[in-house]
């Protein structure tokens, strides 16, 4: 048996990088899935490279309540009910010092990796009748700081604590909530992290992040939804309220 069957999946953020390996993995387990992403163009390209009838996209942003509504509607369309919740959608922002940090981009930060979580457990998790789990993505940046990503670590560490209040309150539907804590993993979102802390030498940040992992190197994003998996699957049954790291070890250096 595999661990999703007759599982429904949403999958946030699900048009590249962590989402995308993630709905594969599902689709794989069993699972019908449900992406969302702002990119419409690319959630179109990602739904037809998988070639399978169990899965669907929509697309919505996030921070919008509204949209966050539509994109619950699609999934009971589409699948008649919703077990898994990846709350996965975030941005990196910029990586500047908190006295020079635009506020724009700080609101926006804010708007996607914040309100953009804080509504889908608002809007998703009432709508899984029969229980289930849900997985919202933080990072070691909501365990530790870094410098010149302050908005970045505020709103990954905000997500702990809606992820804390919501096991204690959806506890009793026997809905599970959790955070996952990557660290650098191989997507583009680093490389862009990567060339805006060091427009001249990216590979050279690159290489200031592996120093102080100590397993040396990025996770592959595979690595990280295996953790997802485990989440999401009947195996953690008992297991909410909690941060589950996959950092190479980046936190306790």
């Amino acid at each position: 048996m595999k661990k999703l069957d007759n599982k429904v999946a949403i999958i946030t953020g699900g048009a590249a990088g962590i989402g995308k390996e993630t709905a594969k993995t599902f689709l794989r387990e069993g699972a019908k899935v449900l992406l969302v992403d702002i990119n419409e163009k690319s959630l179109k390209e990602t739904v037809e490279g998988f070639n399978n009838p169990n899965i669907a996209y929509c697309k919505a942003d996030v921070s919008k309540a509204d949209a966050v509504k539509e994109y619950v509607r699609a999934a009971l369309d589409n699948f008649g009910k919703i077990d898994v919740f990846f709350n996965n959608a975030g941005i990196e922002g910029s990586s500047r010092p908190m006295a020079d940090y635009p506020d724009d981009i700080f609101n926006k930060v804010i708007d996607v990796n914040l309100k953009g979580v804080w509504y889908g457990c608002k809007y998703v998790i009432p709508k899984m009748e029969q229980g289930g789990s849900v997985i919202i993505t933080s990072s070691v940046a909501g365990l530790k700081g870094f410098e010149g990503l302050g908005a970045y670590v505020a709103s990954k560490h905000g997500v702990v604590g809606i992820m804390r209040t919501a096991a204690l309150e959806f506890s009793n539907k026997k809905i599970r909530v959790n955070t996952i804590h990557p660290g650098p993993v191989e997507t583009d979102m680093m490389r862009r992290i990567e060339a805006d802390i060091s427009p001249e030498d990216s590979d050279g940040a690159k290489k200031g992040f592996e120093t102080s992992i100590p397993l040396g190197r990025y996770a592959e994003a595979v690595e990280i939804v295996n953790l997802v998996l485990f989440l999401a699957s009947d195996e953690s049954r008992y297991i909410t309220g909690g941060t589950y790291v996959a950092d190479g070890g980046m936190v306790i250096a």
